[in-house]
């Protein structure tokens, strides 16, 4: 991945002050900000947790992204003259006019955040971000922070399941931008589908920000703007060598199109001049990336034989052309009949260039789609996904909340009438334990006052939400998931992991999860902690 330059770094700050500023937050954190000072309790310690009570698109696992712009946002937090005095427009009348004062003095350099590392595999009910600070102010971050991380660790969490589902070798496009939920919505989705596991973006701005590679072929409405060759210009090319009398490419490649008609017994009655005039276009613009759609016609009768036609004429040239991209259709049976099509030209007219075209699928692909395509034949080496991939089709939100665990010092519970939103009082640690192989098989939640595991020791602990069965088990290693990632008004040890680099492959790769984990609490000498 290339990396955004300084410039760039400073727009994507920039960006996210522009798009989170403190009054993109929910009235009620204002007026109880309010009555926390009206009682003199807005300097009292208080510690929040961020997490999710279910895992997404009924499966067993999620990604943890968002946490780079959550920095930034809490970095940036300042409230100003401007937003004060359209919170003394919107606040009761008899708001106090010291409190505006009191906001305007409000930074997060009393703020300490601790944190899951950003592109982490993680489970519900595990606390994510732990934020610890001034009542007032970690209660004024809460919607802003939650906003940040849950759209983002969904589609990042889609984007993996996708990759799951392709499998490592097959590379993804991420093409959704025209589909998003709004322009932040489709730079978002850019972003954390790249950190999910996608290879490319079509949307160049997220390129220029966050050094994604960049990717792209044509529209169908480019190839159906052309009618005839005589649209065609220039209609000369010069040589990939440099020679510098211009070859006439058209008649060049008309020859070429005869004999790919002859070798593959096509009737040229059927070949449409302007899809082949738009192929020629292009071509000439853009010798070195040629990849068109195929399929605006007739992939069998026109688009492949066009393409094949012109690619000829790029070889001779001295060129290499990229591949075709197929978006109707049954993809997997017509990119069997491409790929033939592309090893009989690659023998016959001796164009070794025809051994590595690329063929780029796309065409509403969804994740089923995608684990279809691999229980079929085909010769698909790119698949573009849009529309399932942004919008998350299957489950429109993550469902993250922000809780409170402890108020000067003391835990804090929410019972509730619904036990499923039921929390688990005081601060805790988290640890990953891992076997003697290294493979992690749980997440074990314990208070931060309790020892914490160690390697070759046997445990008791009990699965959150489940039946009060013990569970004993021995960890070969143990890591420690959370760590400090933001104090006094710094950022450091935030880095962002890619899929890549932090997806575990389950030791039974038929089921989900990925590995098999519980969150748990450590037994104590008075009893289970609840």
């Amino acid at each position: 991945m290339a990396a955004p330059s300084t410039g760039t770094c400073g727009l994507m700050e920039r960006s996210v002050r522009e798009r989170v500023p403190p009054l993109l937050t929910d009235l009620y954190q204002f007026t109880m900000a309010y009555a926390y000072w009206r009682a003199g309790r807005h300097q009292e310690p208080a510690v929040f947790e961020l997490f999710f009570r279910d895992n997404p698109f009924d499966g067993g696992f999620s990604l943890f992204a968002g946490l780079h712009d959550c920095l930034l946002f809490l970095q940036s937090f300042r409230i100003t003259d401007r937003d004060v005095e359209f919170l003394r427009f919107i606040l009761p009348p008899n708001t106090d006019p010291a409190f505006f004062d009191f906001l305007r003095g409000l930074d997060c350099s009393t703020v300490t955040v601790r944190s899951v590392p950003e592109g982490s595999v993680v489970f519900a009910r595990v606390p994510l971000m732990e934020v610890e600070g001034p009542l007032a102010v970690v209660q004024l971050l809460e919607t802003s922070l939650l906003c940040l991380v849950n759209y983002a660790s969904l589609v990042c969490s889609n984007a993996a399941r996708f990759r799951l589902a392709a499998g490592h070798q097959r590379k993804l496009l991420e093409m959704g931008l025209r589909r998003a939920q709004g322009p932040d919505g489709g730079l978002t989705a850019s972003r954390y589908t790249h950190i999910g596991g996608f290879d490319l973006t079509s949307n160049v701005q997220a390129g220029f920000l966050f050094g994604i590679p960049v990717a792209g072929t044509m529209a169908h409405s480019y190839v159906t703007s052309f009618s005839s060759l005589e649209e065609v210009w220039p209609q000369t090319l010069v040589t990939a060598s440099g020679d510098p009398d211009p070859v006439d490419v058209i008649s060049l490649t008309k020859a070429w199109l005869r004999r790919v008609c002859e070798l593959l017994g096509a009737e040229p009655g059927k070949i449409h001049e302007g899809e082949l005039a738009a192929f020629l276009s292009y071509a000439i613009a853009y010798p070195q990336n040629f990849l068109p759609v195929i399929d605006s016609y007739s992939v069998g009768c026109s688009g492949l034989l066009n393409f094949c036609a012109v690619a000829l004429a790029l070889c001779e040239l001295g060129y290499k052309p990229v591949g075709v991209r197929l978006d109707s259709g049954d993809l997997c049976r017509q990119s069997m009949e491409v790929r033939r099509v592309f090893r009989l030209c690659s023998e016959q007219f001796s164009a070794s260039t025809f051994n590595s075209l690329t063929i780029v699928g796309s065409n509403n692909i969804s994740e089923e789609t995608m684990t279809e395509l691999n229980k079929k034949a085909n010769e698909i080496d790119v698949v573009g996904v849009g529309t399932h991939l942004v919008t998350c089709t299957k489950q429109p939100s993550l469902g993250c909340v922000y809780k409170l665990v402890e108020v000067r010092g003391r835990p804090r519970m929410k019972i509730s009438e619904d036990p499923k939103k039921t929390t688990v009082a005081g601060r805790k640690a988290i640890y990953r334990l891992l076997d003697a192989d290294g493979h992690p098989f749980l997440d074990l939640l314990c208070l931060n006052v309790e020892p914490p595991p160690e390697a070759g020791c046997t445990l008791t602990c009990y699965p959150l939400g489940g039946d009060n069965s013990a569970v004993s088990v021995t960890p070969a290693q143990v890591t420690c998931l959370r760590r400090e990632v933001f104090l006094k008004g710094q950022t450091f040890g935030a880095g962002v992991n890619t899929l890549k680099r932090t997806l575990v492959r389950t030791k039974q790769p038929d089921r989900d999860p990925l590995f098999e984990v519980i969150s748990v609490h450590f037994q104590t000498d008075s009893g289970a902690v609840r």
